[in-house]
This record gives structure tokens, sequence and C-alpha cells, in this order.
């Protein structure tokens, strides 16, 4: 990019989201020396969301959660931990929580989404997500809580939401399970994982076949598969469907995710489509100046974290196009390529009209991941993560004087 006037070294960008898409065009924008960057993030740690699942039951908690720190460390990018609350788009300022006020020249916003819970009564107070680093952390602690205190496991654990996160979860959970009641001393528990979906079939969006080999797999596992059925409430007890009661402590919701609510809060700044999301022009603005990337998008393959990094690699091309005054391609969707572990070393993949199950999906989905960190991290950073893999912390997170690290065969069963 040209550095030849005052202007462009100093055009501002500001950040928001510290996801994927926001942490990747913060290292790409980097590498320009006539911005100034700064990124604004409720967290203060990257989400690794295709490992939440994993975390959640026993993985270990950095192959899902990197500090921001620790991404952008060395960068000439500045990070705020804020949540960003009012847009002014004729002032190009953006104003976050705690009452700062920030001025832009080209604005980014990589905010991702949140849980819907579609008003069905219950939900929100008594169920689990896995959608966050602190929402796997507490449904974890849970598991373990409720074996600590009541001795004993839950009569169901039901997952609801057959889409790529639940059929993970539910596929990861027998195991887990399985190791953790060994560790608190339960020799041969009974209980059941029910895995909910309201569509006539599990993994709706994928095709049929992908679907019928998925619910075999899980069958084979343990998993009771409950399609074409409606979530009507749930208790402290129990979770209420469209024809049972489901006696359970125990429901993760995954079924269903919103657009973060800033777009809503700022609507006059946006137009927004049936779904909840920004309409953006071919160059992924919604205004000008005001880039909108990943899940917040209403793009053909919004939603993906494949997606998000594809966004960013995008706006982060245009954006430098814009500022040297250069001819800028228009936006063009990629297909994303899905990768669903179910269980271990068990994965289906969809790359185009290729399909994999079993082992050859699972080598896939490993090697998916390591690009995936090498997405927002140095290679040697992103080896090191991703052999993390194999390491497993499923000593109880709430029991005193017990290093999460230690192997469990080393621990003495309470």
């Amino acid at each position: 990019m040209s550095t030849s006037t005052q202007n462009q070294r100093q055009s501002k960008v500001v950040i928001v989201g510290g996801g994927f898409g926001g942490v990747r065009i913060a290292h790409k924008l980097a590498r320009h020396s006539n911005l100034d960057l700064t990124l604004i993030s409720i967290e203060d740690s990257f989400a690794y969301y295709p490992q939440l699942y994993h975390s959640a039951t026993g993985g270990s908690r950095s192959e899902s959660s990197i500090p921001l720190a620790e991404l952008l460390g060395g960068l000439p990018v500045r990070v705020v931990r804020d949540t960003v609350t009012k847009l002014d788009p004729d002032h190009n300022t953006i104003t976050t929580a705690s009452g700062a006020s920030y001025a832009f020249d080209e604005l980014v916003l990589s905010l991702g989404s949140i849980t819907n819970y579609f008003g069905i009564e219950g939900l929100k107070e008594f169920s689990y997500g896995i959608k966050s680093i602190a929402g796997a952390e507490r449904f974890k602690q849970h598991l373990h809580r409720q074996l600590v205190e009541e001795k004993r496991t839950d009569l169901n654990y039901v997952v609801v939401g057959a889409g790529p996160t639940g059929v993970e979860l539910a596929a990861a959970l027998g195991s887990y399970l399985h190791r953790i009641t060994r560790l608190h001393g339960l020799d041969k528990p009974q209980y059941k994982i029910d895995l909910i979906e309201a569509a006539p079939r599990i993994l709706p969006r994928s095709p049929e076949a992908v679907s019928v080999r998925v619910q075999r797999q899980l069958e084979s596992l343990g998993v009771t598969v409950m399609t074409g059925q409606t979530v009507k409430g749930e208790t402290a007890e129990a979770l209420t469907l469209g024809n049972k009661t489901l006696q359970t402590k125990t429901v993760v919701w995954t079924a269903g995710v919103a657009n973060n609510p800033f777009f809503k809060d700022n609507a006059s700044a946006f137009t927004i489509n049936e779904r909840g999301k920004v309409q953006v022009d071919e160059h992924l603005q919604a205004r000008p100046h005001v880039y909108v990337l990943g899940d917040n998008a209403a793009t053909q393959f919004s939603g993906m974290a494949q997606t998000a990094l594809y966004d960013a690699d995008y706006a982060a091309a245009d954006l430098a196009r814009a500022l040297a005054g250069h001819p800028r391609p228009a936006y063009k969707p990629k297909a994303p390529i899905s990768v669903i572990p179910v269980g271990e070393h068990w994965a289906t993949a969809e790359w185009g009209s290729l399909k994999l199950y079993g082992m050859a999906g699972y080598i896939l989905r490993r090697l998916a991941d390591l690009v995936g960190y090498a997405d927002i991290e140095s290679w040697p950073k992103a080896i090191k993560l991703w052999l993390q893999d194999g390491r497993r912390e499923d000593l109880c997170p709430i029991c005193s004087g017990t290093p999460a690290t230690t192997p469990i065969d080393k621990v003495k069963a309470t």
C-alpha cells in the first residue's frame, strides 16, 4: 500500500470482535505500516469454536481458548477489552459500554452470534451451552458437581439440536462420562444420552446420505436420536417435548443462534434481513467505510468459521485497495469444507462432491484443525496447539487439591 501521504499513514481502522474474522483481519492489516489498528473484544481470549465441544468433554482448554495478547503480541494492534454499544455513522465513531469513544476511518464488524432460545420457557435459566469458553467450562463443572453431590449420574443427558455442534457433543459425551464416573468411584452407572432434533433428520443442512451414516455412527456409540421433536419448555428437573417429558437436570442447547444484538440496537445504521443479519454490498460493506464479516453478514455461507476467515482475507485486501485507489474486485462466496467428528477417530467430511467417513474423515478433520490454528497463529505455535488434541483434562474441576492436568490413571477415585 502506498505510504506517500500523511493521511494514509494515519488511517484509523477499528476492528470489533476477537473471533476468527477479527483476529484474522488484524493479522492481515498489521502488515501495513500506514494503518493505526485497534481491536475491541468483549473477551480477552480467542475461542477456537471447532474444539469447544472437545474442551467441554475433557479435552485441553488450551485447544479452544487462546489469549488475544498471545495471538496479537508483537503486532502493531491496540487491543481493548470492552463491549461496543453504539455506532455513529455520521461522525465515524463507535462507543463502548465503558463510555469510551473511538474514531475510525474504516470500521470492521465481526462480532459473532449469540444463543437464540426462541422464547422457550426455562431454557435460558436451566440449559447449558458450549458455544463459549465460559459455557463449556460451566457444563463440565456441572457434570462433576452432580457426581460429587448426588453420587450418581443423571437419568438423561440431553443435547438439543442435531447440527454439527450437537452431533459432536453427543458423540463425545459418552466416553467422557465413562472416564469421569470411574474417577468419582461409580461402577457401571446407568444413564442415557439423547440427541433431540426438530427437523425430520439430523444434520438437516447436509445431504440425506450423510445424515443416515452419522445417525448410524451415533447409535453405535449409544446415543438415542429423536427427530421431529420440538422442545416446549424446561424446568430444573425435566425437559418437555411435543409428546413426552424427559426427566433430566442436564440439557445442552445447541439448536439456535441469533445475530449479535449490537446490530438490532443500531438498526438505523444497517439494513437487516428477516434472519437478523446485515445486508452487505459486493465489497462486504454495510455502508461506506463499514465492513461486516462472518456470522453477522447476510452472505451465502455465513455462520461457518471458514467463512469468517475468508471474509477477513477479502476485506483486508479490499480495504488496502480502496485506500490505495486501486481497482476492487467484488466479493465471491466460497463454499466451506464441512468436517464433523462423531466420536473418537471417526468423522464425516463433505468437500464439494467428495464424501468421506470414518478414519479418512477424522484425518481430514485433524488436518483442518492444524490449518485452522495456522490461520490465526504462526506455524510453530499452531503445531504446538494442534498437538494438544491428545492431552486430556478429565479430573474434577471442582474438587480441591487435584491438578487439572494430572493423568486420570494416577488419581485415586474418590
